[in-house]
């Protein structure tokens, strides 16, 4: 979006925040429009408006979500692998809407408001559809273990609330909380003890009990083991970094 498109927002009435924030965002737009105008995919990364490339890779994140739901559930051979598919495309967005908003200086508040709630939703069904297929986590251990994988998928979704509550609370007192390193680490353990649970599930649906479909899922149930540790490690040191916003 240019400056002359974006100063156009501007309306009678409109508060002097709401003006300064559009002509910041003009000066962006313009500064990026000089800088990367030889780059024929910024051209294309830009856009009309908001819905940048980076904000549709994250808008088809979300609208994937129940592709990955109907195809976990519809039963045909090989059903899980294809729902496999669909959520790496899925998690392979949240890579490249990031890399690309930033290289083109395309950030935008639709996209820092979306981005996160599109990953959480995204790894929370898949850990919440996992549940609803004992196998994949008794196929080794016993019934036990579908009892101790959703004390450890609550664990997941209560530290996504919580961060995200704790983010709220810092934005309100003009605080940024940036992702530390432990977050990092767990986003990717998290969507690797997914890929690999999936695969597991569709090995052991081809070959039950398979040797195969065995060590895989060991594989899997490491992976998903160290993501809740990661996310618990990780909820404690937002808090334990950040604990002064509480105090204020």
């Amino acid at each position: 979006m240019n400056r002359d498109e974006l100063n156009s927002v501007q309306k009678d009435g409109e508060s002097a925040e709401e003006s300064a924030a559009a002509t910041g965002a003009a000066d962006r737009a313009g500064k990026a429009d000089g800088e990367f105008a030889n780059d024929k995919f910024y051209k294309f990364a830009r856009g009309k408006g908001i819905l940048n490339l980076p904000n549709k890779l994250t808008i088809s994140r979300m609208v994937m979500i129940p592709v990955f739901v109907l195809f976990f559930y519809l039963n045909f051979t090989a059903h899980y692998f294809v729902a496999l598919v669909v959520f790496a495309v899925a998690s392979l967005t949240d890579l490249f809407d990031g890399k690309i908003a930033r290289k083109y200086k395309l950030v935008t508040n639709l996209g820092k408001f979306l981005d996160p709630i599109a990953d959480k939703v995204l790894v929370s069904t898949a850990f919440i559809l996992l549940l609803t297929t004992p196998q994949v986590f008794s196929l080794n251990l016993g019934g036990w273990a579908v009892i101790v994988a959703g004390c450890g998928v609550a664990l997941i979704l209560a530290r996504e609330l919580i961060i995200s509550g704790f983010r709220m609370v810092a934005a309100s007192a003009g605080e940024v909380i940036a992702a530390d390193m432990f977050g990092k680490y767990k986003t990717v353990f998290q969507d690797a003890a997914i890929v690999v649970l999936l695969v597991s599930a569709g090995i052991n649906e081809l070959a039950a009990a398979s040797l195969g479909a065995q060590i895989v899922n060991y594989v899997g149930l490491v992976l998903f083991a160290a993501s809740i540790v990661l996310t618990v490690l990780s909820g404690i040191n937002y808090i334990v970094k950040n604990i002064g916003i509480l105090k204020k």
